[in-house]
């Protein structure tokens, strides 16, 4: 992608959707902790469908502690890998209440502390929760900023470095959120659907597809 095109992308991107949020359903920093950890390999509808009846009767760290392993797989069995999550979130309420006072810290090195938090998740928690312009790189956005040229990069961590030193800074604090949805609803991973895209014009891909007969 030209770098006169990056403006007009996310601009298009901005216009189709001005206050992108995120899809996992939270009500604090440390539910929403939570459901990043929990969504790893999982979908966000999956997520949310077990922390709804989870949250009701946990939502702190403590409260998870006391459900005990059983009592927590029993909420998120319905998840992918839900066996080593339930064993990463239990260690991770432990730490949290034995060393940030119950608190979810605003801190990348604390944060990545964590068992089952990585680079990730991190960046999610410090740009949805804690408003900074941190760009949390998944499939998803792995898949579009390669695809377009945004910013290629043979790992996470380079998409990562390309995506801070082009995005604009007006753009920044959401860029993960547009990028996120158009890879999750429009790039998608088999068939691109080029027909639906806004952004065609400023897309590297090639061949583009067309719509389904």
């Amino acid at each position: 992608m030209k770098e006169k095109d990056i403006e007009p992308f996310f601009a298009t991107l901005r216009a189709a959707n001005p206050l992108p949020r995120s899809e996992l359903e939270y009500s604090t920093v440390f539910e929403l902790l939570v459901a990043v950890l929990l969504s790893a390999q999982a979908t966000d509808a999956g997520v949310n469908k077990a922390t709804r009846h989870l949250f009701r009767v946990a939502n702190t760290p403590q409260a998870i502690l006391d459900l005990g392993r059983e009592g927590l797989e029993g909420y998120i069995k319905t998840i992918g890998l839900y066996r080593m999550k339930a064993k990463h979130l239990l260690e991770t309420c432990r730490i949290l209440v034995e060393k940030f006072g119950g608190d979810v810290p605003r801190d990348r090195e604390a944060l990545e502390s964590l068992p089952g938090v990585g680079r990730k998740t991190a960046n999610v928690v410090l740009n949805v929760a804690f408003g900074e312009e941190t760009m949390a790189v998944d499939t998803h956005i792995f898949r579009v900023c390669n695809r377009t040229g945004l910013a290629p990069g043979k790992n996470p961590l380079e998409v990562e470095a390309k995506l801070e030193a082009r995005v604009p800074k007006e753009f920044r604090q959401d860029a993960h959120h547009w990028l996120i949805l158009h890879g999750r609803y429009v790039c998608v991973a088999r068939t691109p659907k080029c027909w639906q895209c806004a952004v065609i014009a400023y897309c590297d891909y090639e061949p583009k597809t067309l719509a389904p007969r």
